[in-house]
C-alpha cells in the first residue's frame, strides 16, 4: 500500500502540473482536503493522523492537530508564512516543516500595484457604477511623483519597489533587517523610521510576517501618523492590521482609501470595512496566479520528497529539527 501525502492547498490541487507528477512519480498517493478552504486544528487532526507528509495552505496546524500524527514526517507549507504552525511542536516530533520562499514574489507585488491603482483611481466604485446604468465620476489620485512607503523589504517589498519605480514613485522603506547597500542603491530606496515613513508615505504598502512584533502594527495610533490623503495597501497577513481601527479611520475621512488582500479572519464577511467604497477588497489571491502555483507547487513538492528521502531541503522553518547544528 502506498504512503500517503495530505494536498490541502487548493489552486495546488486544481492545477495539473509537474509538482502533482513527482509525487506520484515518487509512489505516493494524494490525499485531497475533504473542504475547499484552510482547515482549522481540529479538523486536520485526523487527517494528519494518516499521512507520512502534508502539503499546507494556510490551516491551522497546532500541537493537538499533530498529537496522533505518528507517521508524519514533513509539512511543506504552500507559501511562506509559517504563523498558522506550531513551530515548536513539530520539532519536538521531529516534524521538518518547509517553506517556498521567491515563488510568489512577482504574483503578490503585481497584486499590490493593482490595488493601488484599483484604490487610487476608484477603479470597483466605477465599475459598479457603470453596471447600475450610470456615469458619476469621482476624481481620483495620480502615483507619478507619489511617496510609496514600503513596510518590509524583502523579496516581495523589493519586487514592489522596482514597478512603483516605473510609475515616477519615490521610495522609502521601514525594515529592522534591511537589504544589502547594493541592493538598496539599485532599488533607490531610503531608509525611515515607523513613524516618519507613516507620515511621508502617500501609498503606504505592508510586506512583512505576522509575528506578536508586528500584530496590529497598523492601529489607532499608527494611523494617526499618516496623511489624511494616504492609501493603506495589506498583501501580508490580516493580523498586521487593527481592522476596527481602519474602519474607523476610513469612514472618518482621516485616511483616503485602502486596499487589502488579507484579513484577521477568512472568509472576510460581516465586517464594516466592506460597506465603504474607499475600502478595495481581494479574497486572498496574492499567489493564484498560474505561474506562481506551478513554481510555488514544484517547489513545495520537491521540499516534502527531500524530507521524505532523508535529505535537507534549504528552505526549512524550523532547523532545530536538525538537532544543535540547525
Amino acid at each position: 500500500m502506498a504512503e500517503k501525502i495530505l494536498v490541502t492547498a487548493r489552486s495546488f490541487r486544481a492545477t495539473p502540473g509537474r509538482h502533482l507528477d513527482i509525487l506520484r512519480e515518487a509512489g505516493y498517493e494524494i490525499v485531497p482536503s475533504p473542504l475547499d478552504r484552510p482547515l482549522e486544528a481540529p479538523e486536520i487532526a485526523p487527517l494528519l493522523a494518516d499521512v507520512v507528509g502534508a502539503i499546507l495552505g494556510l490551516d491551522h496546524v497546532t500541537a493537538e492537530s499533530l498529537a496522533g500524527a505518528t507517521r508524519l514526517k514533513v509539512l511543506s507549507r504552500y507559501g511562506v508564512g509559517v504563523d498558522k504552525v506550531d513551530l515548536e511542536a513539530a520539532t519536538a516530533r521531529g516534524v521538518v516543516v518547509t517553506v517556498t520562499p521567491g515563488a510568489n514574489s512577482l504574483a503578490v507585488a503585481e497584486l499590490t500595484l493593482a490595488l493601488m491603482l484599483a484604490v487610487a483611481r476608484r477603479i470597483p466604485y466605477h465599475d459598479a457604477i457603470v453596471r447600475a446604468g450610470n456615469w458619476s465620476r469621482l476624481a481620483g489620485v495620480e502615483l507619478m511623483g507619489g511617496t510609496l512607503g514600503l513596510i518590509g523589504l524583502g523579496r516581495i517589498g523589493q519586487e514592489v519597489a522596482r514597478r512603483a519605480a516605473a510609475f515616477g514613485m519615490n521610495i522609502t522603506f521601514y525594515d529592522p533587517f534591511p537589504p544589502p547597500p547594493d541592493v538598496l542603491a539599485s532599488l533607490g530606496a531610503s531608509p525611515r523610521s515607523l513613524e516618519q515613513l507613516l507620515a511621508e508615505s502617500d501609498v503606504v504598502s505592508l510586506h512583512l510576517p505576522l509575528s506578536d512584533g508586528t500584530r496590529q502594527l497598523i492601529n489607532r495610533q499608527t494611523l494617526a501618523w499618516m496623511k489624511p490623503s494616504a492609501l493603506l495597501i495589506n498583501t501580508a497577513r490580516g493580523e498586521i492590521v487593527d481592522e476596527n481601527a481602519l474602519y474607523e479611520a476610513l469612514s472618518s475621512g482621516r485616511l483616503g482609501g485602502a486596499g487589502c488582500d488579507v484579513f484577521s479572519r477568512e472568509p472576510f464577511t460581516g465586517s464594516p470595512l466592506l460597506t465603504l467604497d474607499t475600502f478595495v477588497a481581494a479574497p486572498h489571491i496574492g499567489s493564484n496566479t498560474v505561474q506562481t502555483t506551478l513554481r510555488m507547487g514544484l517547489m513545495a513538492s520537491e521540499n516534502a520528497l527531500a524530507v521524505l528521502r532523508g535529505e535537507r531541503p534549504g528552505p526549512v522553518a524550523n532547523p532545530e529539527v536538525y538537532g544543535s547544528g540547525g
